[in-house]
């Protein structure tokens, strides 16, 4: 028992100090955590305001309502420049969400390759898509085609 109580006394001061050290460090990192939580959820948010600020300009604007018709015949009306930039603004979009959730910077939303497969299967945005994809990176477009895949 000597022997202990003679060790405590020698490296008691350091062992409380390890002790704290490893409980400031435990500390730390679940405030990490929680902190990249919060971040990955407040990016969310943004991204759906974003979103919903983007589609909200289609409710505003009839003449844009022609973008989600299944059956737009682009050879008989041809695309308007403002149909053409708002799938623009839509692709753009979904480039930046595409590349937050590679950093792994937001939630992964559950049915996003669905939302993509299905509004890119529209005839003005699969018009679009076909001139834009030349101009994406590799990742992006792979991610797209994947999608797009049944």
């Amino acid at each position: 028992m000597g022997g202990m109580a003679s060790w405590l006394v020698t490296h008691g001061f350091d062992l409380i100090s390890a002790l704290g050290v490893i409980a400031g460090l435990t500390f730390t990192a679940f405030s990490f955590r929680r902190d990249d939580r919060s971040r990955r959820v407040a990016n969310l948010l943004r991204l759906t305001g974003s979103h919903r600020d983007l589609w909200s300009e289609l409710l505003r604007e009839p003449k844009l309502r022609r973008i989600l018709d299944p059956h737009a015949d682009l050879t008989s009306v041809p695309m308007t420049l403002e149909e053409e930039l708002f799938v623009t603004f839509v692709i753009q979009h979904l480039n930046g969400v595409f590349h937050a959730l590679q950093d792994d910077l937001t939630v992964r939303p559950e049915g996003l390759c669905l939302d993509v497969r299905q509004f890119l299967s529209l005839p003005i945005p699969q018009a679009v898509w076909q001139r834009l994809q030349p101009l994406q990176n590799d990742a992006f477009v792979a991610f797209v085609q994947r999608c797009l895949r049944p």
